[in-house]
């Protein structure tokens, strides 16, 4: 027998309707749940609320093989047969996160295709792979931020083998995999779960209705997602999740759902043994994040810092447009440095009010991930370029050499670690011609009012601009590119030997600088940036013993001076 259950609180009848047989009718208890039993149910199945015949896929469905709009298929997840049994998970602190869209990472676009790439991240000295969301979207392609079936892995990817054949395969490689995952809304094609129940609220965010976490009937749809959490971590073993944009989760309730996931996670890790890590997207700058719960906090492991990003954007790019307006000093880049935070109870002329709050300095800086670059700060614009198409490979080695001697937990998006000339842009592949229109025009209309001619903008629904975003593994053959992929190795590399460079203490951070110079001490450590375009002497705290590491030719230490040609840096030791 095989047993079938959705919740649908609101429904008068529901029936189980499977491809080629009889519909069964359902019963229904007092919380909302319909169940039947079926002698040989399956492996396709779909639901027939009230009086309606259109077939609906479960909202737990695990496995969408013909697409959101299919029927779903069962899944055994005990069935796979997995060859990770010694691994003992990765830690946050101390690592090194890898970002990268399993579509275009390769050209085939797939989890079994990455995994031929995995002993390059091996040589790069990553520790974490975080995979851009993978669950289960309407087409074939598209970032990820438009999925329905949350607890589906996308087939065109690979579906759910494929996902588990990827984790089982990094993990031999000795690398954690991280996983992105979106709660705050539904994509636009293909959510039937808000037709069984109201997984809704009233209100909107950016991408449409928010999701109902304080509302009537909120307990069911709270466990939803802290069900699929779980799923990810426990059925799947990935290492880790990263929670999209939880900012735009509105929830009122005295134990928020980000609280009660940081419980959930907590005792699953300890049952399983290994560390599982809640990563936080948010632009509230509110550290309460990740404080831990026994201090007041919802006890997250960490949250993305765009402060980060862009203090070293702006001073690297001269970019001051929009949100960077307040950023592109180096006294910006030193407050981050040593404070975690810029804006941080600060006025933000962005956003014209005063934004943030102050980080306790005994929070560790791990609990912070830094990057140069990422998907957002790449596809969000116009042209999805990179900043390998507008800053010399000088000053991306030094850009380079200021985000992994930070005290956060760095993070590189794919092929920054060989400046790669490929841009990443929106690309989407909505089938529905309405919509499809509706993202093209509302694409070039945001860029438009930013002063972009609406024909520089690549249209989101062409095909050519998934392709264009596609890696060229072949670059790494050219001396240009392989240069700087030595350069991030060497760096790599270092910050892992020494110990200084992943101290997360940020009161122990201390910086100086002057004249498009900067100096960070870190322990008996210390890395200089020189951003000018000209060579110039920087006073050093200390005699230097030697050089570690510098970003170019020609620079000289003389007992307590180094002199560092134009944008260049070096770490010096003490």
């Amino acid at each position: 027998m095989t047993e079938f259950s959705v919740w649908a609180p609101d429904a008068t009848r529901v029936r189980l309707h499977l491809p080629g047989a009889d519909d069964h009718e359902m019963r229904a208890a007092a919380d909302g749940w319909w169940r039947v039993e079926v002698p040989d149910g399956g492996p396709d199945y779909a639901f027939l609320l009230d009086d309606d015949d259109i077939p609906l896929p479960d909202p737990r469905s695990a496995w969408q093989p013909d697409g959101v709009h299919g029927p779903s298929r069962l899944y055994d997840h005990s069935a796979f047969d997995w060859s990770d049994s010694s691994w003992t998970g990765r830690q946050l602190p101390g690592s090194i996160l890898y970002e990268l869209h399993i579509g275009t990472f390769t050209p085939e676009g797939t989890f079994d295709a990455a995994i031929d790439r995995l002993d390059h991240l091996v040589s790069l000295g990553v520790d974490l792979i975080e995979l851009l969301p993978v669950n289960a979207f309407n087409g074939e392609h598209n970032w990820g931020y438009d999925g329905v079936c949350w607890y589906a892995p996308h087939q065109p990817y690979g579906g759910p083998d494929g996902l588990k054949r990827f984790v089982d395969a990094a993990h031999a490689k000795g690398l954690g995999v991280i996983l992105d995952v979106v709660y705050n809304h539904f994509g636009p094609s293909g959510a039937y779960a808000p037709r069984f129940g109201p997984y809704l609220a009233e209100q909107s965010n950016s991408w449409g209705r928010s999701v109902n976490l304080d509302g009537p009937h909120s307990d069911e749809v709270r466990r939803y997602i802290i069900d699929s959490v779980l799923m990810w971590l426990r059925d799947y073993h990935v290492d880790g999740l990263r929670l999209d944009a939880v900012h735009a989760l509105p929830d009122s309730r005295a134990v928020p759902i980000l609280e009660e996931l940081a419980i959930a996670v907590e005792s699953l890790s300890t049952h399983l043994g290994r560390p599982l890590s809640l990563i936080a997207e948010s632009d509230l700058n509110d550290p309460r994040l990740i404080t831990p719960r026994e201090a007041g906090g919802f006890g997250l492991h960490a949250q993305w810092n765009d402060d980060a990003h862009h203090a070293l954007h702006t001073l690297l790019t001269g970019e001051r447009q929009g949100y960077y307006g307040d950023f592109g000093s180096l006294e910006t880049l030193s407050d981050v440095l040593t404070g975690g935070f810029f804006h941080a109870g600060t006025w933000s002329s962005f956003r014209n009010r005063h934004h943030g709050r102050p980080v306790d300095p005994r929070i560790p800086g791990h609990r912070m991930v830094a990057y140069l670059q990422n998907h957002d700060q790449i596809g969000n614009r116009a042209t999805g370029d990179r900043i390998s198409a507008s800053l010399s490979p000088s000053l991306l080695r030094v850009g380079a050499t200021l985000l992994l001697t930070a005290p956060f937990t760095p993070m590189l998006f794919m092929g920054e670690e060989w400046a790669a000339s490929t841009p990443w842009q929106f690309f989407t592949s909505h089938p529905e011609p309405e919509l499809a229109s509706a993202v093209r025009t509302g694409r070039r209309r945001e860029f438009a009012a930013h002063g972009w001619p609406e024909g520089d903008v690549p249209d989101p629904q062409d095909p050519q601009t998934f392709v264009r975003s596609r890696l060229d593994w072949a670059e790494l053959d050219k001396p240009e590119h392989a240069s700087m992929l030595a350069f991030y190795q060497r760096l790599i590399a270092l910050r892992r030997s020494v110990p200084d460079l992943s101290d997360p203490r940020l009161h122990a951070v201390s910086v100086q600088h002057g004249d498009q110079f900067l100096l960070m001490r870190r322990g008996d450590t210390l890395v200089v940036a020189n951003l000018a375009g000209r060579g110039q002497g920087v006073s050093l705290p200390g005699v230097a013993r030697r050089v570690l590491l510098a970003t170019g030719e020609g620079v000289t230490v003389m007992r307590d001076r180094i002199e560092l040609p134009a944008e260049t840096a070096a770490i010096v030791a003490l």
